[in-house]
């Protein structure tokens, strides 16, 4: 039987470089897609997928990702005191009762899989969930969070989200190797050139992976960019034979690390909420 999934791990440290000079005092996370910022969309898809413990693993330049998800009392006293109800319930619900947020913080800025390791010790030896806020999903039938959680819930073998891409916008993700059928994930390849990729299938920012990931990671070279790459370390997984893919094949996908990204999913929500 495999164990219930309560944790979710929100990489959020990086320095938001391409954002520049918006980021310089905000953190990234915290940029608003019309009336929530990315990092709440991010939290909100983890908790409807059952995730009750939220691990930020943050920098020194992301305090204000604590302060967002902490109590503001003085922001609702003034609120309600001016007969704002509806805005004072919703400072005070940016979270639902019973959710936990943890932060951790990442030292020094030495990829994904490090930013991964840094949240061992609160994750423990449960399986888990990463989240990265600049992939922004919406209208898929099932969220895929929830999607990935299902998949592992049947097997119990970790779990990639993935989409097709198509030309050369493939040298932006890490992308899947499949055996000889096309039906088992037998490797991951980051950020290949378009004439290397191994598929057309993409990893997107949703993994449910279990905790020998962590010793993978600690025992792992550094890789592209003198970083611990996650995807080297899923690759050593996939070889081994535990890991899945999930694909997504609806809804809408939005690379917020981006700018051109960012804003069409600015102008894909204004559009949808005035609906």
């Amino acid at each position: 039987m495999t164990r219930k999934i309560r944790k979710a791990v929100f990489p959020v440290a990086g320095f938001g470089t391409r954002f520049l000079p918006s980021t310089k005092a905000m953190p990234k996370e915290l940029l608003p897609v019309v009336n929530k910022p990315l990092v709440q969309y991010a939290a909100e898809e983890a908790i409807a997928a059952g995730c009750d413990t939220l691990i930020f693993v943050t920098g020194r330049h992301k305090r204000a990702i604590e302060d967002y998800f902490d109590s503001n009392l003085e922001l609702e006293i003034a609120l309600r005191g001016k007969g704002r109800k509806k805005e004072a319930d919703m400072v005070r619900n940016i979270l639902p009762p019973g959710v936990e947020c943890i932060f951790v913080r990442q030292p020094e800025q030495l990829g994904l899989g490090d930013a991964v390791l840094c949240a061992e010790r609160v994750v423990g030896d449960e399986p888990f969930v990463i989240v990265l806020a600049d992939d922004f999903f919406l209208g898929q039938t099932t969220p895929v969070t929830s999607d990935l959680i299902r998949a592992y819930e049947k097997t119990g073998m970790s779990q990639l989200s993935v989409r097709e891409v198509n030309g050369p916008d493939i040298s932006k993700y890490g992308v899947i190797r499949l055996d000889k059928d096309k039906k088992k994930l037998v490797g991951l390849i980051e950020k290949p050139d378009e004439g290397d990729a191994p598929s057309n299938l993409a990893s997107m920012g949703r993994y449910v992976l279990n905790p020998e990931i962590f010793d993978i990671l600690r025992h792992q070279e550094l890789g592209r960019n003198g970083e611990v790459q996650l995807a080297d370390a899923i690759n050593k997984m996939a070889k081994n034979g535990s890991v899945e893919f999930s694909l997504i094949r609806d809804g809408q996908c939005f690379d917020c690390g981006s700018w051109a990204g960012y804003l069409d999913a600015i102008l894909y929500v204004s559009k949808t909420k005035g609906n």
